[in-house]
């Protein structure tokens, strides 16, 4: 999805010398405003979590019931993330972040009144339709308000505000419903997405953001917004055997992700014996350590890759042979601190992978159509691995037990390297397919910008 730009008329008008001082602080007001909703986003989708032992007790639910109830969101996420993208597009950015807000918000006030395992599954079903679009509205209307300077440094915060809304969720969630009632624990989250959402309506207007885009354009950022049919979009998005499976591999290793962070306050609760409160804490631990892992595989992947990109393809599979490893090795062991070790350093390399697969997805796509397949890595993370993650999972402790499925969980990161290893292999072959690299390149691909 292309940022707005400002027309020529925007372009000739100088602002006054108060303006642009007062126009940068309205734009870290809107960050301000942004981050704190993606924090609700996350908090309103994780408190369920560490309330599954609860909700289990109280309805006499299954592992695989407990385990929909978190997979409904992601589906719904990522099933609704692209159309609803394009709405924003038209509608306004921040007309749809507010009726996101609102939506994901007053659902979770629903969770909080809901009396059966029915009614919560069509409350988190309104939960993920209101979330579907904010990862991707909420950083495109950020970046358009910013100089291009600025822009990995943002997308690295909003990366990290996920992995702190999940902290924040299953920590404060668990303190609250042990204390509270695992009710309270989704009422406060409703409620202070509904403070932030009426905040936000009030102080970012779309007249106003469209004044800051405007001036941001005046600074040098502007630029026609290229933009295809989308029946001509679609195929260049598929359209070499690398980028596909770097959509595979980054949407398995989400999966692991995902399965851990639904289920560890559960684990922890049962192996471990804590409380909701305790488990809940422990188990943001163990989200913040996939949060630091993301940005810090990024972070690798770029270093090591400035003279030989094709290095990308080999820290994603390094990243997925840890995983299997640490997490087969940590699970197999008996409850202790050693076990914990493991499985946190399994949970720290399960999701590094994110960073290293959206360059070369990035890498594979023309840049006309690099929102897009943005878009397309989205809904692949969230059809292989955000949604299945905890369903499968629970679905699993049916049959073998909790335990058994979290040894069972790790068998997926061989999939996922070996989809990054055959991506690997095609990946200088598509290059030069698509003109990306010339004929005349070395093997670790050095004149590859």
């Amino acid at each position: 999805m292309g940022l707005h730009t400002a027309g020529p008329a925007a372009l000739d008008r100088s602002p006054v010398p108060p303006r642009p001082a007062a126009s940068r602080r309205y734009a870290w007001v809107i960050f301000a405003l942004s981050f704190g909703l993606l924090l609700s986003d996350y908090m309103s989708r994780q408190v369920l979590n560490v309330v599954f032992p609860d909700l289990k007790a109280q309805w006499l639910l299954s592992d695989g019931q407990l385990g929909s109830l978190s997979g409904i969101v992601a589906l719904m996420v990522g099933v609704l993330t692209f159309p609803l993208s394009l709405l924003a597009d038209r509608w306004g950015r921040s007309r749809c972040l507010v009726a996101a807000a609102a939506v994901w918000s007053l659902a979770t006030l629903g969770c909080a009144i809901s009396a059966s395992y029915g009614e919560m599954f069509v409350a988190r079903f309104f939960v993920g339709a209101g979330e579907a679009a904010y990862g991707s509205v909420g950083i495109a209307l950020v970046l358009s308000i910013f100089p291009a300077r600025l822009r990995a440094t943002l997308s690295g915060a909003f990366m990290g505000g996920g992995a702190f809304g999940t902290v924040l969720g299953v920590s404060v969630g668990g303190v609250l419903a042990q204390h509270l009632g695992w009710r309270w624990a989704f009422a406060v989250m409703g409620l202070f997405g509904l403070a932030l959402a009426a905040v936000y309506a009030f102080v970012v207007t779309e007249r106003r953001l469209a004044a800051q885009v405007a001036m941001v354009a005046g600074a040098g950022r502007g630029g026609a917004d290229e933009r295809a049919p989308l029946r001509t979009m679609l195929p260049r998005l598929f359209s070499s055997v690398s980028v596909v499976c770097a959509y595979i591999g980054s949407g398995l290793q989400m999966f692991i992700a995902m399965a851990l962070l639904a289920w560890m306050p559960t684990f922890l609760n049962r192996s471990y014996g804590m409380p909701s409160a305790k488990a809940g804490l422990v188990a943001g631990a163990f989200a913040l350590f996939t949060g630091v892992g993301t940005i810090i595989g990024g972070m690798v992947s770029d270093r090591l890759s400035r003279t030989a990109p094709i290095r990308k393809w080999t820290v994603s599979i390094t990243c997925s042979v840890g995983t299997f490893a640490l997490l087969l090795c940590g699970f197999g062991l008996h409850a202790g601190p050693l076990q914990l070790t493991l499985v946190a350093a399994g949970a720290l390399l399960s999701n590094a992978t994110a960073g290293p697969a959206a360059a070369m997805v990035a890498n594979l796509t023309p840049a006309a159509v690099a929102a897009t397949a943005m878009a397309t890595l989205t809904l692949a993370n969230s059809l292989l691995g955000l949604a299945p993650g905890p369903t499968v999972t629970g679905m699993l402790a049916d049959h073998v037990g909790l335990l058994g499925a979290l040894r069972l969980i790790p068998l997926v990161a061989v999939v996922a390297c070996a989809a990054f290893a055959i991506g690997r292999h095609y990946y200088p072959r598509d290059l030069r397919r698509l003109g990306l690299l010339p004929e005349a390149a070395p093997a670790g691909l050095e004149s590859q910008p």
